[in-house]
């Protein structure tokens, strides 16, 4: 075959199947061909509507922003419309009633129903395949019971507090005005107080919209310190003080990290900033307010001992704990430490998992940073025991918990009780359109925009707050019922059970590794893990202890200690 054959052969595949120029402007042409009729038959009105599509197809081709416009003036639009419907497009009518993205509308069909009081129950059976790898389930006993009464509370108070709180096992995570709507705020504030149990304010700080009812609340208090802050960002006690000691608010939460972006700060542009949420955080109007990644008034273990000792004295004795996302273990250990040694622990604390998050954050952090809801609790929970001191603090957890067996689940690995924020979304109307980062909610939950909150009327959504929260522990009880036990305390891992992914069955406590009492601090520890992360652990910094790291490759001696002493 000859040089110019070879060319030949090698081209004409591509002129075969190159589009002409005349198909990808079609639709420009015919728009301009029919306007020109339009104007010759005299038809003003459909020429001036045609007229605007050839303009648009004159500027979609010489635009430089948008290749597929370029090439496909007018129908190129198309895309770009149908990539804007794509999300509601999927959720109505493609995937299916247990594709968790990230609920499921088995899952979110379940709060409507219980936050409406409508039959929540089903029927012909389960759609889950309970034979496929992650299924889980609670043990039932033949000696099952009805129980009376689904109110179930545990006390919160440890040997320093003055005001123990006595608190529902099911209560609503930290979401910020500013983030949700003033209705919102209002509603979940209102079904707090009908039903008995708190609403956590998020880091953004009481705003008016909290008080209006006298729904109990926990003040969450975070690196930006906002509505106790001096005007350099600094705590101010003063100002903590003049607020923690209202009446309505039961505890205060200490922010460390949060599972929908741990170990990263916050920005609200200055032209969010407006005068009711400057009043609301103590900052300056239309200024950009700035949330670091972390706290000013501790950069140690010990320091942040201190400042919860501090936080409860100038509060009147209530409750102090602190919340986190797992992050490097050695350095939850390095403050178990420093606990230790200096004799005062927190009298809570939250776990919260990487799984979480009602807000905006970058994707990296969502999917990739923090640890999941029940490896970070174990990992505290297993801490606290191997330290001696689990009966001292108590421990709740949130983190994508939404229905009475999520509830279930968690109590019986341990945790004391369980938080959830857009499950309490959901009972306010929300439709997980995932436009919460935009201020253009929907349904008027998550936006500041005054006519879109509108649409959600407080009274009625308060009411609905308190019929999910009421349905969820009666599902809870029922479900404790079923297992016979009386108290959500009596939930043990050996209740629950999970499939692996080699089709074998095992009980959460042969699932999962539980410490012994004191074993870290006794040298029985049997794990090389743990046992490396609490020699790593030092109360006076939150770096690792640099001799006790283990080089790549080697293993760790589970005989390696390091003894707990002051390090003063």
């Amino acid at each position: 075959m000859t040089d110019k054959k070879i060319a030949e052969h090698q081209i004409s595949p591509t002129h075969k199947t190159r589009a002409s120029p005349i198909a990808r402007y079609a639709v420009w042409i015919i728009f301009t061909l029919f306007t020109i009729l339009c104007i010759y038959e005299h038809v003003w009105w459909l020429a001036l509507i045609t007229g605007a599509f050839v303009v648009l197809g004159f500027r979609d081709r010489f635009q430089s922003h948008h290749a597929i416009l370029r090439n496909y003036p007018i129908i190129g639009h198309m895309r770009f419309l149908f990539e804007e419907f794509r999300p509601e497009i999927r959720q109505y009518f493609i995937e299916s009633d247990t594709d968790e993205l990230p609920f499921s509308r088995d899952q979110r069909s379940l709060v409507y129903q219980r936050a409406k009081k409508e039959n929540d129950t089903r029927a012909f059976g389960t759609i889950s395949n309970l034979y496929e790898g992650g299924s889980e389930w609670m043990t039932q006993s033949i000696g099952a019971m009805t129980l009376k009464d689904h109110d179930f509370r545990i006390v919160i108070g440890g040997k320093d507090c003055l005001q123990p709180y006595s608190c529902s096992v099911f209560n609503i995570s930290a979401m910020s005005f500013g983030a949700l709507s003033a209705n919102a705020i209002r509603a979940l504030n209102r079904g707090a107080e009908l039903g008995n149990f708190y609403h956590d304010t998020g880091e953004g700080s009481m705003s008016p919209y909290h008080l209006e009812s006298k729904g109990d609340i926990v003040w969450e208090i975070a690196s930006g310190y906002f509505g106790c802050r001096t005007l350099e960002g600094k705590f101010d006690p003063e100002e903590f003080q003049s607020k923690a000691t209202n009446p309505q608010v039961k505890m205060i939460e200490i922010k460390i990290s949060q599972g929908a972006k741990p170990g990263l700060g916050g920005l609200l542009p200055a032209g969010k900033v407006t005068p009711e949420i400057a009043r609301t955080r103590g900052i300056p109007v239309a200024q950009d307010c700035v949330s670091p990644p972390a706290h000013t008034a501790f950069t140690t273990p010990r320091e942040l001992i201190t400042f919860i000792k501090q936080l409860r004295d100038l509060s009147g004795g209530k409750p102090v704990g602190f919340k986190l996302c797992i992050g490097h273990p050695w350095e939850f250990m390095a403050i178990v430490k420093a606990m230790l040694l200096t004799d005062t622990y927190p009298d809570f604390i939250v776990v919260d998992g990487a799984e979480g998050g009602t807000g905006a954050a970058d994707v990296e952090f969502m999917d990739h940073i923090g640890m999941p809801l029940r490896d970070g609790f174990l990992m505290v929970h297993n801490t606290l025991v191997g330290a001696g001191i689990r009966d001292k603090i108590r421990v709740g957890v949130s983190g994508k918990i939404i229905s009475g067996f999520d509830v279930a689940r968690m109590l019986a690995l341990g945790a004391d009780w369980c938080n959830s924020a857009r499950g309490f979304m959901f009972a306010l109307g929300c439709i997980q359109s995932r436009s919460c980062n935009t201020d253009r909610c929907p349904t008027g939950v998550a936006t500041q925009d005054p006519y879109r909150q509108q649409a959600l009327v407080v009274p009625d959504k308060a009411q609905r707050v308190k019929n999910f929260h009421e349905g969820t522990l009666a599902a809870l009880a029922e479900i404790m019922g079923a297992v016979g036990v009386t108290h959500p305390d009596d939930l043990e891992p050996y209740h629950v059970i999970r499939r692996g992914p080699d089709g074998q069955i095992r009980l959460f406590s042969k699932h999962y590794y539980f410490l012994k009492e004191s074993s870290l601090i006794t040298g029985e520890e049997q794990s090389d893990v743990y046992t490396q992360l609490w020699a790593m652990a030092n109360p006076d910094t939150f770096n690792p202890n640099a001799g006790y790291l283990i080089p790549h490759g080697t293993e760790s001696p589970a005989t390696q200690r390091v003894e707990l002493v002051s390090h003063s």
